[in-house]
């Protein structure tokens, strides 16, 4: 470190003191220490190899890696509710440096997204130019905070650089296949080798040699971890792109844009994270996450057991998937999605003979019926679809699907409470049983049947019931074929007899099913990643070499995709990248043997989600231009140890909205990384820690609009915006709410540390909490009383008095020592609100005992505050005399022997009342204790002779006498 005194520079300014600690000094020393840090490379974390390698001794510590969720570069910039989480992460960091940790904390910039381009599309301006300068704002903003950044390793997902190995780790999963018996991924081309061995069979028969090209593709495409397939997608015309379901609003409009959004079939690129299901399930046992976020997880994913059953229908089947096959014969009907492939496939031309009015929706042919109510459904929102309180509608589909355990034939419906997203898209309708079914049955005339014996009373006549009757405790009844008899079982019991049935009659099997659906990967957008892809000739899909990687976002004169009327289901994407004739239809040679030809490349661009699945690998190594990460380095920061079992982020802060979507994606990626041998962490984030949000009053006119927080009054327990009443009610902060506050406005009154200080001290880190702009002075306060401390604010000198510690008071030496184990587990544990607390606790002991402060305790003061307010603590420690930065002092340890009590205060109690208080050891015995109470003078008066019944002791802190 450098051996610059920059607290030499500061500024005398004419005041009544005029080396008092104000918002125009902090301002000059928060600037000064920021320059001195980037000066001197403070916050760099040096790695055990490469370009960023140094300092051994600091390689040699215990390694902490401690990340923030991505930031999106937003126009609006920074208000004080966005610094919440990063100063956190800021406070902890320096914390673990002073307890002797080689810390990794840095910040990068998610920047591919929907905002910059939909600003592009609005005013023309480039999304590259647009994003930068928000980043360039964002950067000074979080500069002004003092957050200690490695700033060495920042990047932006946008950057070619680093969104070459997006789309070479793409690659790596386009060219992998899952081996369901390995439990691991492995390159598609071993795979191909098993299929020209013969090792595994061709599907179909036939051999591997003897199939086209086209069909080699077909075929590696079902087992591809990246694919491109024709499937069901939520299509937004308004947006003019795909959504992922986790995009779309429980009402059925798209998250961003509000437009409505419709079930259309596309062909898209999609990631087959169902692989992972189960590994993702059972490594949150290991991850140290909140529980309310795996249990979100584990629901999302949704892992179920059942069976696997097969109705044939004309010599082919359906497949359904149900977690109760005991109740197989009570299935009186099927019901496939209005998405379902098979659909089509088993509608015939013609209504059979016999058909039900009410079974056709009105319709001459069940090709129009089905067509109709597909439409119907393609507007509805799953949840629309699946509410409990709607009418059943549907259609039959002119089908008949054999029940295996009967023989019957069972009508087959198109119904849109049936979706593709669970199971296998079909349903056997057990009307006796499920709500759902119940009411569609009674709405269209379709056989009930008992199969679980009732246990309230009802009977066992469904005509008379008023609801269906589900239970896990009943009987089985009316279930047997013969073959196999279920009746008078229970139902785990019988469960087990009908799955062996199924599995010895080849019927279906025993099986599990997830909720989670493949990775819908996507984007008909310009402002994203370009996939390496290639068409040939023949529509087959080839790989980019990665001696072709980049393939960078080409320039365009339109960033719009087309968009189309919100309410028009009927139409299709087309996409900005598709308008680039140059762009799209080259010629390559892709170094297969075969030479130059022509290809057309992939027009879809990929999801946002994309850059943030492997960004915490870049910061260990981003500017390694040869491969993802160095091995070495990796290990050093993530591989696993004792306590982290699959690796990961030591430290990984953010909110809590992020608990599906780029987690669960995150996690897929690490895990097809590791099976491949690129990295060694399975996990990319062991701890998880959910901040809560700094939330502001919104006030609100009479017509609702929200007005200017700033400009309201207060009068009288009421709010007046122009002389108007307003309404107020907490909430968000945003701009749209008129109540944001910028740190910077607070940066400018107040000064940085200050603003650090109050949003640690608001409250627990993981609580939400209120923003008030006149509580922040609280804050100010109490480093101006830590500046008085030590300074003279008259002549700006060191004011402490240079003694040994062995000359200061037992009280201050208690009070110090309790201050530095305390706020130490504090830190440890992230409450900085009460460490905050302890501190002005100790500050304001020291203003109390007044006099110079013993030098000491002003030290080990100052570096308390270190990790909290560094800028002070920074200036305090160099006039302290210490030429070293404070970033990398040692942490107080606190001595023992001061931090017990010498005596504890007991509460002595007679008949519940307070009667006594004895200052006693905190070890005193119960015995001790209950004979100092007895002998208490006061104790003696209010027993007034009176006998005693029982005494009941509580070492050290309470005696209850019980008078007989």
């Amino acid at each position: 470190m450098s051996e610059t005194n920059p607290a030499a520079t500061a500024p005398v300014t004419a005041d009544a003191a005029p080396h008092r600690y104000t918002a125009a000094m902090a301002a000059e020393i928060e600037a000064r220490w920021q320059d001195f840090w980037d000066a001197e490379g403070t916050y760099a974390a040096p790695n055990p190899k490469g370009d960023l390698a140094g300092d051994p001794e600091l390689v040699a510590r215990p390694k902490k890696f401690i990340m923030d969720m991505f930031p999106y570069p937003s126009g609006a910039g920074l208000h004080v509710g966005h610094p919440l989480g990063y100063i956190a992460t800021d406070v902890f960091a320096r914390f673990q440096r002073m307890t002797g940790h080689n810390v990794l904390h840095t910040l990068g910039f998610d920047a591919f997204g929907l905002p910059a381009e939909q600003y592009a599309v609005q005013t023309g301006t480039h999304p590259r130019a647009s994003t930068e300068a928000n980043m360039k704002n964002m950067v000074s903003q979080l500069r002004r905070l003092g957050l200690g950044h490695d700033k060495r390793r920042s990047f932006a997902t946008i950057d070619p650089e680093y969104y070459k190995w997006t789309q070479w780790i793409f690659l790596q999963i386009f060219n992998s296949w899952y081996d369901d018996e390995a439990k691991r991924a492995r390159p598609i081309s071993e795979l191909v080798a098993q299929f020209d061995s013969g090792e595994r069979a061709v599907p179909g028969g036939g051999t591997w040699s003897a199939l086209t090209e086209a069909e080699r593709a077909d075929l590696l495409g079902e087992y591809r971890l990246a694919y491109a397939s024709d499937a069901p997608v939520n299509w937004c015309p308004g947006l003019g792109t795909v959504l992922a379901n986790e995009e779309v609003t429980a009402d059925g409009r798209s998250e961003r844009g509000n437009f409505p959004v419709f079930k259309s079939k596309l062909r898209q690129w999609n990631m087959r994270i169902t692989a992972y299901a189960d590994r993702l399930l059972d490594d949150l046992d290991q991850l140290d996450w909140p529980e309310a976020i795996k249990l979100q997880q584990r629901n999302w994913i949704g892992r179920s057991e059942g069976a696997r059953v097969d109705f044939p229908v004309d010599g082919e089947h359906i497949t359904v998937f149900t977690t109760r096959p005991d109740t197989l014969f009570g299935a009186t009907y099927m019901v496939l999605a209005p998405e379902h492939p098979l659909v089509e496939k088993f509608t015939p031309a013609a209504w059979p003979e016999g058909t039900r009015d009410a079974w056709t929706g009105g319709h001459a042919t069940p090709t129009e019926a089905v067509a109709a109510y597909r439409a119907q459904a393609a507007s509805k929102s799953d949840v629309e679809r699946q509410a409990e309180a709607k009418d059943k509608t549907g259609v039959f589909i002119g089908a008949y699907a054999t029940n295996p355990v009967n023989g019957e034939q069972v009508p087959v419906f198109v119904a849109d409470y049936v979706l593709m997203g669970y199971g296998t898209g079909a349903i056997m309708a057990v009307p006796a049983g499920d709500q759902r079914d119940f009411e569609f049955a009674r709405a269209f005339e379709l056989p009930i049947r008992c199969i679980v014996e009732p246990t309230d009373g009802r009977g066992t006549d469904p005509s008379t019931w008023e609801s269906a009757f589900a239970s896990y405790d009943a009987k089985i009844m009316n279930s047997s074929n013969g073959e196999v008899s279920l009746d008078g079982l229970g139902v785990v019991e019988a469960k087990e007899r009908i799955t062996e049935w199924l599995e010895r009659t080849g019927a279906g099997a025993g099986t599990v099913n997830f909720r989670l659906r493949d990775w819908l990967f996507s984007r008909q957008r310009y402002w994203g990643e370009p996939f390496p892809i290639v068409y040939d000739e023949d529509g087959i899909a080839h790989p980019l070499p990665a001696s072709m990687l980049p393939l960078e976002l080409p320039e365009v004169e339109d960033y719009s995709p087309r968009t189309f009327a919100p309410d028009d289901a009927d139409t299709k994407p087309e996409t900005p990248l598709s308008r680039n004739e140059d762009w799209v239809h080259v010629t390559l040679d892709l170094g297969d043997g075969r030479g130059p030809r022509r290809y057309r490349r992939e027009t879809n661009t990929m999801p946002n989600w994309a850059g943030s699945c492997w960004y915490e690998l870049r910061y260990l190594d981003p500017h390694n231009s040869e491969q993802l990460v160095d091995p070495e380095i990796e290990q050093y920061w993530m591989g696993p140890r004792e306590g982290l079992p699959h690796g990961g982020v030591d430290l990984y802060v953010g909110g809590a909205e992020h608990a599906v979507l780029h987690l669960l994606y995150a996690r897929f990626w690490s895990k097809v990384l590791f099976d491949l041998g690129h990295v060694s962490s399975a996990e990319p984030f062991h701890k998880l820690f959910n901040q809560g949000m700094i939330q502001a009053y919104v006030y609100r006119d009479s017509r609702g609009i929200a007005v200017p927080a700033a400009e309201v009054e207060e009068r009288d327990g009421a709010y007046f915006h122009g002389g108007e009443k307003v309404s107020r009610l907490l909430g968000k902060m945003g701009k749209s709410l008129k109540n944001a506050v910028t740190p910077d406005e607070i940066c400018a009154e107040y000064g940085a540390d200050t603003l650090r200080l109050y949003e640690m001290a608001m409250g627990p880190l993981d609580v939400s909490r209120p923003w008030d702009t006149r509580a922040v002075v609280g804050q100010f306060r109490l480093l101006q009383r830590l500046w008085r401390n030590v300074v003279d604010e008259n002549t700006g000198r060191l004011s402490v008095a240079d003694v040994a510690e062995t000359d200061v008071d037992a009280d201050t030496l208690r009070a110090l020592h309790k201050a530095i184990d305390g706020v130490r587990q504090d830190l440890e544990g992230m409450r900085f609100n009460t460490a905050i607390a302890k501190v002005t606790e100790l500050n304001n002991h020291l203003t109390k005992v007044g006099g110079p402060v013993p030098r000491p305790v002003a030290e080990r003061l100052v570096l308390l505050v270190a990790p909290l307010a560094p800028h002070v603590a920074e200036e305090l420690w160099r006039k302290l005399g210490h030429t070293a930065s404070v970033v990398h002092e040692d942490f107080p340890v606190a001595d023992p022997a001061y931090v017990v009590d010498e005596t504890v205060t007991c509460v002595v109690q007679i008949k519940g009342k307070v009667k006594a208080r004895l200052e006693v050891s905190p070890s005193v015995s119960e015995e001790d204790l209950e004979k100092a109470a007895l002998a208490d003078e006061k104790v003696v008066a209010a027993l007034g002779g009176a006998g005693i019944r029982k005494v009941i002791v509580r070492a050290p802190k309470l005696v209850n006498i019980v008078p007989a």
